[in-house]
């Protein structure tokens, strides 16, 4: 199994939920103030409350050139592009981790923290940062965070490497490239053809044929009924 199918069993097993929240959800009180209005937009509302906060966090920088270069690598060798979908840089997931250590003040000094760490490993190793030497050697630091032995795994480097692992799957199956990757629909409707047959057999019952022609055909499923005409 690979990693994106790893990513996608995590997600859809339920075991997301948490880290969703964990990546999103805060202590700090509600921007939500009494006689705040939701606009009607496409997509979400928003409060202008939570708009202009957006808008200043949006404004502000938090990582450095370097440091948003390091994420994008870190966010490819974790998600990669592939036959079913795009690599997690093409759904914005640097910005969303640039955001999220805005957002949440607390993630900013473990993932700066890492960032350096990383940096230092890759210059006792190689003699250059991390954007700097190639991808074997990049692959080479990384599968020894990613995979640690059991006395490594609380060491600076496979904390760091957990912390922007979940950010990075948060962001990525948060955004429209992630869902379409889960096949997520949301509130869809779907056909119902009505009780299967085995259940129906089970009980001793059965559909009157007339109103299977009427009722179950998917066909008409958009179409407001009309009983003038029905006779039990």
């Amino acid at each position: 199994m690979d990693r994106r199918e790893s990513l996608k069993t995590l997600v859809m097993g339920g075991m997301a939920s948490s880290l969703f929240l964990s990546s999103c959800v805060t202590d700090k009180e509600s921007p939500v103030e009494e006689g705040d209005v939701i606009e009607e937009n496409e997509g979400y509302g928003r409060t202008p409350a939570e708009e202009e906060r957006d808008e200043e966090l949006h404004s502000k920088t938090f990582f450095s050139e370097e440091e948003m270069a390091t994420i994008a690598i870190l966010s490819d060798i974790i998600i990669p592009e592939d036959d079913d979908s795009v690599a997690a840089t093409e759904t914005g997931v640097p910005e969303f981790i640039e955001f999220i250590v805005k957002d949440m003040p607390e993630h900013q000094i473990p993932i700066r923290g890492g960032l350096m760490w990383l940096k230092r490993e890759s210059n006792k190793r190689f003699d250059k940062s991390f954007t700097e030497i190639s991808e074997e050697n990049q692959l080479e630091i990384i599968d020894h965070i990613a995979y640690p032995k059991d006395f490594e795994k609380d060491s600076p480097g496979p904390i760091f490497f957990r912390n922007v692992k979940d950010l990075v799957v948060t962001g990525y199956f948060t955004s429209e490239p992630g869902f379409k990757y889960l096949d997520y629909r949301g509130n869809t409707p779907n056909v119902w053809d009505g009780v299967p047959a085995h259940i129906l057999e089970k009980h001793g019952m059965e559909y009157d044929q007339d109103f299977l022609k009427i009722a179950m055909d998917p066909t008409n499923r958009n179409e407001v009924m009309n009983w003038d005409n029905y006779e039990v």
